[in-house]
């Protein structure tokens, strides 16, 4: 389902990444799948089994049928494809790594999630698949930090991800007189202009989609701590209520006055609608917001990274990642590892960006461009040029921790001066998830 056409009352941030979204090109958001079983044909015995299974979350009309064909085009081994519901899938991930004869390939979420389950001995190291001729040897150093367990070891495998960043208007931009801003001196200068001008700077939709307040979190943290710092903490390794996390607010705290008033009632797409009626100027957002544009307008978004804070910190980029991981106990690790090449694919990632209708960009440097379009292009280069990349709040941490961030971060935006009092209470609400 197209997140667009989910009720304002519902979305989440899960909902909204198994959406749709247009961004020009042949790129929408990408989605999930439910219940089938494909099996692909051929044979080649290897190890102690010679048919493999891939469990699948994507249960989405289009993506499930996307990835259907991708592995009946698969026939070097016998697979058949497993798909359940999102919710169900996350609810049986962890029975489905501990069982006797779990499946050998499953589709997931690089980051945290992976690595967590890799320190369980549950993952395959797929370390092999990143050096040499591997599949991923050519994918850029942080998706290889990314897809890595705590020993350095590589336990997954990404195929697609998309990118945030300060989206805008261009031509909004010409008609006021300004340009995208190169620091943060010129981002605050840039977000008077637009208030001196009566025009709303930031539009955020923190209503019925709080997730929407970590954005600005994410990267304050970034630019300010680093991404080292961030992944700690989102772990439990620092605390919400320290001098670095509250460095972080105060910053936050000189952005509030710039936000529309309406976004603590917005949803995510109902705070796009300003940026598209040029009444407000930016938006940090992922860029599944074209798909709040008219298909007439998407050709005048832009976007810029948010700015450097401390030039000493390395750049580091949000790009939520999905992919595949394999389990540990496959009894056909060959196989295992030739199903997730022949996935990893330049021919089949591409294949499955058109198939199922996603704005995520591939993985691969080696896919075919030709058809992107300007603003995928762009995202493309600003995702292979990063340092660092981590995902977002819940992919970083869990989706229990996004909770107490989603009540820290909106009770901030309505009383920013109660941010010691905030930031007592998220710890001890955060202590309780990593306590669980």
């Amino acid at each position: 389902m197209n997140p667009a056409e989910l009720p304002a009352t519902t979305l989440s941030r899960r909902s909204l990444l198994l959406g749709g979204a247009a961004l020009g090109g042949s790129f929408l958001l990408s989605g999930c799948i439910g219940g089938s079983q494909t099996p692909a044909a051929s044979s080649a015995p290897s190890d102690t089994a010679t048919t493999l299974t891939l469990q699948s979350s994507l249960s989405d009309p289009k993506p499930k049928a996307a990835l259907d064909s991708i592995v009946k085009g698969y026939t070097k081994y016998p697979t058949t494809l497993n798909t359940v519901a999102i919710e169900q899938f996350r609810a049986q991930l962890p029975t489905y790594l501990t069982s006797a004869n779990p499946p050998d390939v499953l589709t997931w979420y690089a980051g945290s999630v992976a690595r967590d389950y890799a320190s369980k001995g549950l993952l395959l190291d797929l370390s092999d698949m990143w050096t040499g001729d591997g599949a991923c040897a050519k994918f850029s150093a942080p998706l290889k930090a990314l897809s890595s367990d705590e020993s350095g070891k590589q336990i997954f495998v990404p195929t697609s991800y998309y990118w945030w960043s300060i989206f805008y208007r261009k031509s909004a931009f010409e008609e006021w007189g300004v340009q995208p801003p190169t620091s943060w001196d010129e981002f605050m200068t840039l977000l008077d202009t637009l208030k001196g001008k009566g025009i709303a700077p930031l539009t955020n939709g923190t209503g019925s989609t709080p997730w929407m307040a970590s954005g600005w979190f994410d990267y304050l943290d970034l630019r300010i701590n680093g991404a080292a710092f961030h992944r700690d903490l989102l772990a439990g390794k620092h605390s919400f209520d320290s001098a670095e996390v509250r460095k972080v607010m105060d910053t936050y705290a000189t952005l509030v006055p710039y936000f529309d008033p309406k976004g603590r009632s917005y949803s995510w797409q109902e705070a796009a609608t300003p940026l598209v009626n040029k009444k407000a100027g930016m938006y940090l957002i992922g860029a599944f917001v074209t798909q709040a544009f008219p298909a007439s307008a998407v050709k005048d978004v832009d976007f810029f990274s948010v700015p450097a804070i401390d030039p000493a910190i390395p750049s580091a980029e949000e790009a939520p990642t999905d992919g595949y991981f394999a389990s540990a106990k496959s009894k056909n690790v060959t196989g295992a590892k030739d199903l997730l090449s022949y996935l990893a694919s330049p021919a089949q990632q591409q294949a499955y960006i058109e198939g199922s209708g996603s704005s995520n960009l591939p993985t691969s440097p080696d896919v075919d461009s030709s058809k992107f379009s300007p603003l995928v292009l762009k995202g493309i280069k600003l995702l292979q040029e990063t340092k660092e990349i981590t995902q977002f709040f819940n992919r970083d941490s869990s989706d229990a921790l996004q909770t107490t961030a989603d009540t820290a971060l909106t009770k901030f935006l309505d009383k920013p001066r109660d941010v010691a009092k905030i930031l007592k209470d998220w710890q001890t609400a955060a202590q309780q998830v990593w306590n669980s």
